[in-house]
């Protein structure tokens, strides 16, 4: 799909670096140097999404750009570039501006662009006016429904590390919490929830229910599961996709709601698909877990499964955990941008994770005082409703950069 245009009224000096940035992630960059300039390109494209405006220049000039923007019968958001000492004297209306942003300079080119990028996505998928985004809610013990609590780990785009989330966060809530915790490998094509954690031999939930069919013994998901060294039981549901014909939706809920009463904890890590039996899951899931990463992909997918989870009745339940959280867009942004609220942060773990697979175990197991291993603490305190957790930080990072795309003529 096409990308949209992009005005650029900037002083030259800032107006090409950006201009070049834009152009080789795709968009179409209109550079106008004034006014009149703004009105012409806005007669002509009807695929402009925003315009990047200089906020200090000349106060009569920037009228006319406001004027522009706001006669051109269609919503058009603008993000303002101005100073530190320039946004602090921005007055409550201007900060009210629900489709306009602020920048403060020094930038750099790519987070000009990154905020382009969320920018254009809440305006396509976001500003929908179904109401404030979830901020702030209550994430503690009477949120989480006490003992029992199951939390579902999903996201609709592979590679943002659900896995991950799922299994230190299950390994948080066992070795550092104290609580008992039921692990479930529900991605019956890619699952390797029992591969990492070093688990060998196990039998799955599919193999059980293939052999109750024919005349074995009924099993509960704690008598199939297998038990971890961290004192966790880890169960997976196959171990081959070809191998799911057994698992029945409606049964599965059952078995998970059956389980509720033997642990504190069930975390359930699910393939990215809305199938019936992950749709069957989100029925019993107390939270939603979305791990979503700084990119524009595994945004999008979150964005696609927040107005999803509308018509599954399961959009409250959703919470965002920021992984990989070392981007130029902010928290906030991806906040607002996504509509979940961001329940932690979890850092880019590099070859820490693969040290501690290789090994069968999991981060917070094995590098305990990494920082990392604190991230998921706070996610586990969060989850658990802790009061001394700590704060979701608001700061946004730097990633090494993305592929480049060919600049479009």
């Amino acid at each position: 799909m096409a990308r949209p245009a992009v005005i650029v009224a900037l002083p030259p000096s800032e107006a090409i670096p950006v201009s070049t940035e834009l152009l080789k992630a795709g968009f179409e960059v209109m550079e106008v140097e004034d006014p009149r300039e703004l009105e012409q390109a806005l007669e002509v494209r009807q695929d402009v999404a925003l315009a990047i405006l200089d906020g200090e220049g000349d106060p009569e000039e920037a009228r006319g750009y406001e004027a522009a923007l706001r006669d051109a019968g269609r919503p058009i958001a603008s993000l303002t570039v101005v100073s530190p000492r320039a946004l602090e004297h921005l007055t409550a209306l201007d900060a009210a501006e629900t489709m306009n942003e602020y920048f403060t300079r020094p930038y750099s080119a790519d987070s000009i662009r990154w905020r382009v990028e969320a920018m254009c996505i809440r305006r396509e998928t976001v500003d929908d006016g179904s109401g404030p985004i979830l901020q702030g809610g209550d994430f503690g013990s009477g949120a989480w429904n006490g003992r029992a609590t199951t939390i579902a780990v999903f996201n609709p785009k592979g590679g943002v590390g659900k896995t991950t989330v799922a299994t230190n966060l299950a390994a948080a809530l066992q070795t550092r919490k104290g609580k008992s915790v039921l692990l479930i490998d529900a991605d019956t094509v890619t699952g390797h929830v029992i591969s990492s954690l070093g688990i060998d031999g196990v039998r799955t939930v599919a193999d059980s229910w293939r052999d109750e069919a024919e005349g074995g013994p009924a099993e509960s998901l704690m008598d199939i599961a297998a038990a971890h060294a961290s004192g966790m039981r880890v169960v997976a549901l196959t171990d081959s996709p070809l191998h799911t014909d057994v698992l029945d939706p409606a049964r599965l809920a059952g078995a998970i709601k059956a389980a509720r009463p033997r642990v504190d904890f069930i975390v359930i890590d699910l393939h990215p698909s809305y199938s019936a039996l992950n749709q069957a899951i989100f029925t019993e899931a107390d939270r939603i877990l979305v791990p979503v990463t700084p990119d524009v992909p595994a945004i999008r997918a979150a964005v696609q499964l927040r107005d999803v989870a509308r018509g599954l009745g399961c959009r409250e339940r959703l919470a965002m955990v920021v992984n990989r959280a070392n981007s130029g867009v902010t928290v906030e942004d991806m906040e607002t941008t996504v509509g979940m609220p961001a329940l932690a942060l979890i850092r880019s773990g590099g070859m820490l994770f693969v040290r501690a697979a290789n090994e069968g175990r999991t981060v917070i197991d094995m590098f305990p005082k990494e920082k990392i291993s604190g991230d998921f603490d706070t996610l586990a305190d969060r989850v658990l409703g802790t009061p001394q957790a700590a704060p979701v930080a608001r700061a946004g990072f730097r990633v090494l950069p993305r592929a480049k795309q060919p600049a479009r003529a």
